[in-house]
């Protein structure tokens, strides 16, 4: 069986990355999303082990002690990690794994995960960004400015990336997105093995 990929996803808060994510993983067999763990509260509708596994910053900490992270890193004085387990079993399983995490994080994949792909999403403006934070009418204007200037230092990184998606349109991202990661699989590298039992069971033949 061929490994999964895993898939890296990162993009300035408001960027609309979410959705994005789900319109995939509704599209693509095989492929999972990596539920990351966060010591922020839950916004609007967002549910516990769905979204994120919420926690207390003592119970994150005392993960990272046990090296129960994939990556980790501080976001808005919250910290957000991605668990180890999970990511790696379904690699191994053949299945796709979607990683959706701040440009801290993809830079620690990249130093563990070295065949990752990395794709950042881009808000069509800084005005469209801007307007998306201010319309979920959840967090205070202390919150926004925060987000709003890590927006434009995360942004300052997108050439790090392998690829970059804008998000004007959502259908047109999506397609995007989804070609980016079937063209991906489709490598001479992640084929090899394929390649190697074809032409080994034709031999055999």
């Amino acid at each position: 069986m061929s490994k999964g990929t895993l898939f890296v996803i990162s993009a300035p808060s408001g960027s609309g990355k979410s959705t994005l994510i789900k319109n995939i993983l509704a599209s693509r067999r095989n492929t999972v999303f990596s539920v990351s763990m966060t010591t922020r509260k839950p916004r609007g509708e967002e549910k516990d082990k769905i979204d994120y596994h919420f926690v207390t910053k003592d119970y994150f900490k005392s993960r990272i002690e046990v090296d129960d992270f994939l990556e980790y890193a501080e976001y808005c004085d919250e910290f957000y990690g991605t668990p180890r387990t999970f990511v790696e079993m379904n690699i191994e399983q053949g299945n796709d794994v979607i990683l959706e995490i701040d440009t801290q994080g993809a830079r620690r994949i990249r130093s563990v995960c070295k065949d990752a792909v990395h794709i950042f999403v881009m808000p069509p403006s800084f005005e469209v960004l801007e307007q998306r934070l201010r319309d979920r009418a959840t967090e205070t204007e202390e919150k926004i400015q925060k987000r709003l200037y890590t927006a434009r230092s995360e942004m300052t990184r997108a050439d790090e990336y392998d690829y970059i998606v804008i998000n004007d349109d959502l259908q047109e991202a999506t397609m995007k997105m989804l070609s980016i990661m079937s063209a991906e699989k489709n490598k001479t590298e992640r084929m090899k093995d394929k390649v190697s039992h074809l032409i080994n069971k034709e031999n055999v033949n």
